[in-house]
């Protein structure tokens, strides 16, 4: 038998997220005289094996959520939780007041708190989710991974989950590894996220680089740089070799090498992802130059010679 909340929950159940609706377009044209609410009712998954208590609980929490409006489709969020792995767990009502039955089979889901910043986003499968009646909530948990999250943490209240209404594709996000979050302080965080929204996208199907940070450590005669990798493909890209050419404000070639990234590094489809490359004094050509301007890109290929 499953259970989802412990004996002090059951006693103090509250609703910790917030109601993200979509509404057709058939409610949007109703006169406000003629607005009459919906309190969608309960319906369990059909796969679900609760005792009577949280059956009760799940009552309660769905008469907590705001009434809808006819010809609507809402996400109410109730809780968030993390498990030992470190993912977070939340728990939401999937509502609807439309005329008729609803399907669900992929959506899209955003985490945004209470100043309508992205925290995260995750593509499920629900299939196993079932058909939800009319004027009905269902309850459903979404599981979200670090790799699937934009921030450290989230809070435990004020966050709300949306439906991601426009394809994902179009939108170019900003992705950390593991260690680049750790390290990160979360308002540098911030900041670089919103020069990835300024920069824009790469074009279609383009990987490209963006300079971040570059500076000589000269008491380990080495060149410290920060790229931003940008995936402008459909596809991840997993990178294993990345040879790297850098030059100053002059023109001149400063460094240049092969780095072997182990494990490999992966820049996932409409993502930037910023990574550190140290070059030692093996790599360095030019031992004081002007990085007021810079760049780093991977060399050409020199084409063969006809013979």
């Amino acid at each position: 038998m499953q259970s989802f909340f412990n004996e002090k929950e059951l006693k103090n159940l509250k609703i910790d997220g917030q109601d993200s609706v979509i509404s057709s377009k058939k409610a949007s044209d109703i006169e406000p005289e003629e607005l009459s609410t919906v309190q969608p009712e309960l319906s369990l998954p059909e796969a679900w094996n609760i005792s009577e208590k949280e059956t009760k609980a799940f009552e309660t929490l769905n008469d907590l959520c705001e009434p809808l409006l006819p010809g609507q489709i809402s996400l109410y969020g109730v809780r968030v939780t993390q498990n030992e792995d470190g993912d977070y767990v939340f728990l939401a009502f999937i509502r609807q007041s439309v005329e008729k039955k609803m399907k669900m089979k992929e959506a899209t889901i955003s985490i945004f708190d209470e100043n309508k910043e992205v925290l995260g986003r995750k593509t499920f499968d629900l299939t196993e989710f079932g058909e939800l009646p009319v004027n009905t909530s269902r309850p459903w948990e979404f599981l979200f991974s670090e790799k699937d999250l934009f921030t450290n943490s989230i809070p435990g209240s004020g966050w709300k989950l949306a439906f991601q209404l426009n394809p994902v594709s179009r939108d170019h996000t900003l992705e950390f590894t593991k260690s680049w979050k750790k390290r990160l302080p979360s308002e540098q965080q911030r900041k670089l996220k919103k020069a990835v929204e300024k920069m824009g996208p790469p074009r279609p199907g383009q990987i490209n680089f963006v300079g971040l940070n570059a500076a000589m450590v000269e008491s380990r005669e080495e060149l410290h740089i920060s790229l931003l990798i940008r995936n402008g493909g459909a596809k991840h890209i997993n990178l294993e070799k990345m040879p790297l050419v850098v030059e100053d404000a002059a023109g001149d070639i400063v460094a240049k090498g092969v780095f072997t990234l182990d494990p490999k590094l992966q820049v996932k489809a409409n993502t930037s992802t910023p990574w550190n490359f140290v070059f030692p004094k093996s790599m360095i050509h030019k031992s004081s130059p002007d990085l007021s301007k810079w760049k780093a890109y991977p060399p050409r290929k020199q084409k063969k010679k006809e013979e």
